[in-house]
């Protein structure tokens, strides 16, 4: 894989997949509600012994997802939850552990979050040439491809994560961006044709490893991805089509401010956000290369002296954005990263440090881009509508109980129509 991209690199298995399975039936958090009025431990359960594997048995349907919340609607006047997205690039498990790191800080930090896997790290090289990438030849691929351990590596992370709650969605495949042949020159049947390989490697990743007795991954990832992030956050405009078509549910290729989400093409908008760049006059982009580009330029190894500043930049950036949103408009902030040592690993120093400052704050929900699109779905639009009215940072006048309570906000004291005032 390249430098910069090493991201990563049937009784007996109904049982191996029964197993893992039953280690994640119910839930350890109470029954507490949380931020938004949805019970804690009301997501479904896992299942105990339901595994009805698909295809060569890459993956199977075991029944609705463990540790999924129920969303629910706000009440009239209820202030809405401070969501967080952190969500990751090109997901996969390599020598650098950040995949299994990452799923033990979102336990220890009650969050879940959404993995991006690119589908060729479940394609080993020598099976290279069953990629098609469009206007590109035969098993061409900006990231490489992944070996047998690598591909181990990163199953037992998918599934992993996906029974603790997390979202596994895509990153596409070779990761082709610029003009010769980038993603931002395909076609809306290009894309069709990139989303259509990025899930039959995931399907079909037994066959192509030839590790027959592995336990499956346990979804259906047909059902299971709903969205995306494209390469270089370029092709945006006929993924989106492509996506709508699909059945896709979000986009999160944009950038945008810190405003409450739309629905563009069909899709809920859940564009990254340009957040305060400590030091300087301009905002930044919330991921990590965006941060390096602009500290570092193209090293990913800048000067040591300065490495752990530029961490630090990164998460006082970030977490300036987050007090932002939670004293201001609540709008949620979507974070995305790569999992990578770029500047001595500091960016991802930075993200432990953000996790552990806000996702067990009151209030905060540290959620999916899957939870956060279920519960938008789920609300009045006419609510959804007042919040986008709000500006960056800006909290509502006259408190939260006043402009979502569903009725007219009462006039101000001493202007015609207010109440009188008793001396």
């Amino acid at each position: 894989m390249a430098a910069t991209q090493r991201i990563a690199a049937g009784v007996a298995l109904a049982a191996a997949c029964a197993t893992a399975l039953a280690g994640c039936a119910g839930d350890t958090t109470g029954s507490k509600e949380d931020a938004h009025g949805a019970k804690k431990g009301a997501g479904a359960p896992a299942p105990k012994s339901v595994v009805r594997l698909i295809g060569d048995g890459s993956t199977a349907y075991t029944g609705a997802q463990p540790h999924l919340p129920r969303p629910v609607r706000l009440k009239p006047g209820q202030k809405p939850p401070q969501f967080v997205v952190f969500s990751w690039d090109g997901a996969g498990e390599d020598s650098q552990r950040l995949f299994s790191h990452f799923r033990k800080i979102s336990k220890a930090n009650n969050a879940t979050m959404t993995y991006f896997l690119s589908g060729v790290y479940m394609l080993p090289e020598d099976k290279r040439d069953l990629y098609r990438p469009p206007q590109h030849s035969p098993g061409s691929s900006e990231i490489g491809f992944n070996d047998e351990q690598g591909i181990k590596d990163t199953v037992k992370q998918l599934r992993g994560a996906w029974l603790e709650g997390n979202e596994i969605g895509t990153h596409f495949n070779g990761h082709f961006c610029g003009t010769d042949g980038g993603v931002g020159q395909w076609s809306v049947t290009d894309w069709k044709s990139e989303i259509a390989q990025a899930k039959s490697f995931v399907k079909s990743w037994k066959t192509n490893t030839g590790m027959k007795k592995a336990s499956p991954l346990p979804f259906d990832y047909d059902k299971e991805l709903i969205g995306a992030r494209t390469p270089c956050l370029e092709g945006q405009k006929n993924f989106r089509k492509a996506a709508h078509q699909l059945g896709f549910r979000y986009d999160t290729s944009g950038v945008d401010n810190q405003l409450w989400p739309d629905k563009r093409e069909g899709l809920w908008d859940l564009s990254m956000q340009l957040v305060p760049f400590p030091g300087h006059s301009y905002e930044q982009l919330t991921m990590d290369y965006n941060f390096m580009v602009n500290q570092s330029g193209t090293q990913t190894q800048g000067d040591p002296d300065k490495q752990k500043y530029w961490g630090d930049q990164m998460r006082d950036g970030l977490l300036k954005g987050f007090n932002r949103a939670y004293d201001g408009n609540r709008a949620p902030l979507v974070i995305g990263n790569h999992f990578e040592s770029w500047n001595g690993g500091n960016y991802m120093r930075a993200i432990d440090e953000v996790v552990e400052s806000v996702c067990t704050k009151s209030e905060v929900r540290c959620v999916s881009f899957h939870q956060l699109a279920d519960w938008l779905d789920a609300q009045d639009p006419a609510t959804l509508d007042k919040l986008r009215g709000l500006k960056v940072g800006e909290a509502p006048k006259q408190g939260w109980a006043s402009f979502l309570s569903g009725r007219p906000a009462p006039a101000p004291k001493g202007v015609p129509g207010a109440p009188a005032v008793k001396p």
